[in-house]
């Protein structure tokens, strides 16, 4: 079923948001005269992305492309939010491209730059639980912002968008925090001999002489970090998934044959995860084989974001690249339908996607999960000690924010899940990978949501072993496993992760094995 975002989706948000805004929302109520400042909804890694005072219902994404991949787009972007204090003003996230003008419920409103944000002024008090419509014309640079990851990314032939981690305020302005989830509509008007391609599904294609709008609207509440818009020379390819669900690949149009065979897979990999967790959560997927080096793939909703030369490279192995797709159609349903809450939250993305990534390569290509839970479980110490346990990572290195996609949260949260299904029993373990997509379905988990599901379904409580396994500087002993051992961190220091660890370290280069006893090519990592 549908969910109207003014119901039942927007009003759980604005509860399950309640505990993470409260302690930024006093700094909301800002007088007109005070001077314009960054504010956010504290999130431990990243304190100044999201704001407080409102919760955002839509954005309406207006984009022309001016049929060059070097200079700014014109656009107009339109939030639907409603306030959840009185405000004086309210913060957007938007740091790179230059504002022309803001309204505020269709008035001309005052504004003004303060770091990543955009501080707007109403002409008028906005109370509490009102509805407002903030309309910003803009820019949008696709050139690589200074000092910056994320935004547009340039390729061969146009322009794609990797927004993770909390860089979609790099093309738009955006409330930039996963908490705050929202329905899209994208309107991207281009050049006759461009194609456009965005989240969800098709809703008008225009063309008026020399130019075509292309028009695409979501039907699930999705985070800003997983926005897509593909701009280039590309076929949009399409065939029939399970149960009749649109898919819809996007490749550049000359490649079209050759990359053919590995999109003919998707509608299998899809049936495969529905066997494992239950009915795929969106209203249609697809692969963008984008012509650009961006160093990872990404899990952007409906729409995953490859780089071609992962399925034209020979050196990739058949398994390797299956496998990596997926890895991000396994986020569909864990960090895109279910959403973290936090950043500290990420563990819960990354390792169930490569939980699946793993599971899939061992049902499908024999190659055994064990092999790679134990190299992983040698590795794990050196991990906690450079990027700290599971769920509570260390924060990133400032203007680097896809440095929190370290190998703790990829292969180091697999040992997680594989140590709570040897704890519990790999029923309990399926009832609750079920229960936990469908319980949190469109919107967003915290570790302790998680936490409180294991135990109900397992029965008991399970405190200590999250305790240890989540937060601790060591790692556990492994249940049913006592032989295996951890290497101290001053062992492994400086040398490369262990051999047969299969990389999914999102923006690191694969540390994994894809033939036995050789590292896998070094082609980057999955989102």
């Amino acid at each position: 079923m549908l969910l109207n975002p003014r119901t039942r989706p927007r009003r759980a948000a604005r509860r399950r948001k309640g505990a993470l805004l409260a302690a930024a929302v006093s700094v909301c109520l800002l007088s007109a005269s005070a001077p314009a400042a960054p504010l956010g909804v504290g999130d431990r890694l990243f304190p100044y992305l999201g704001n407080p005072g409102y919760d955002v219902a839509s954005y309406d994404v207006d984009l022309t492309y001016p049929g060059s991949n070097d200079k700014p787009l014109k656009a107009v972007t339109t939030i639907n939010a409603w306030t959840t204090t009185a405000l004086d003003r309210l913060n957007l996230d938007f740091a790179h491209g230059t504002v022309k003008s803001v309204e505020v419920d269709g008035r001309p409103a005052g504004f003004a730059r303060a770091g990543d944000d955009l501080v707007i002024t109403p002409d008028r008090p906005l109370p509490q639980g009102s509805w407002l419509r903030i309309t910003v014309r803009h820019t949008s640079d696709p050139m690589p912002a200074k000092d910056r990851d994320g935004g547009w990314v340039r390729t061969k032939d146009g322009l794609a968008m990797a927004n993770q981690a909390d860089a979609a305020h790099l093309v738009f302005p955006c409330n930039d925090h996963p908490s705050d989830k929202a329905m899209f509509t994208f309107r991207i008007t281009a050049p006759n001999d461009y194609t456009a391609v965005a989240n969800g599904l098709s809703t008008g294609v225009d063309r008026v002489g020399p130019s075509t709008t292309w028009t695409y609207r979501t039907q699930h509440p999705m985070a800003t970090e997983l926005a897509q818009v593909s701009i280039g020379r590309s076929t949009v390819l399409r065939r029939t998934g399970p149960h009749g669900l649109p898919v819809r690949d996007v490749v550049p149009t000359a490649d079209r044959k050759a990359l053919e065979p590995w999109l003919a897979k998707t509608p299998d990999q899809i049936a495969w995860m529905e066997g494992k967790v239950g009915p795929y959560p969106f209203e249609t997927y697809g692969v963008l084989m984008a012509q650009a080096a961006t160093g990872f793939e990404l899990e952007t909703q409906t729409l995953s974001l490859f780089e071609k030369e992962l399925f034209t490279e020979p050196a990739y192995p058949k398994w390797y690249v299956e496998s990596v797709m997926v890895h991000e159609l396994s986020h569909q349903w864990f960090g895109n339908s279910v959403s973290p809450r936090t950043w500290s939250d990420l563990w819960l993305n990354e390792g169930h996607a490569t939980w699946y990534e793993a599971l899939y390569a061992e049902e499908k290509a024999d190659r055994p999960m064990v092999d790679r839970i134990k190299a992983a479980y040698e590795a794990s110490d050196r991990w906690r000690a450079s990027g700290g346990p599971p769920a509570a990572p260390k924060p990133p290195n400032r203007g680097q924010k896809i440095g929190i996609f370290r190998p703790n949260v990829y292969d180091g949260a697999v040992l997680v899940l594989y140590a709570l299904r040897q704890e519990i029993g790999q029923s309990a373990f399926e009832r609750l990978e079920r229960a936990w997509v469908q319980t949190h379905r469109d919107a967003t988990a915290t570790t302790a949501d998680f936490e409180r599901l294991a135990a109900a379904v397992a029965g008991r409580d399970l405190g200590g072993f999250f305790k240890g396994w989540l937060y601790g500087e060591k790692t556990p002993p492994m249940p049913g496993h006592s032989d295996w051992k951890s290497a101290p961190p001053e062992e492994k220091a400086g040398k490369s992760p262990a051999k047969g660890v299969q990389g999914s370290s999102a923006k690191e280069p694969a540390a994994s094995s894809a033939k036995e006893g050789a590292a896998p090519p070094a082609h980057g990592a999955v989102g």
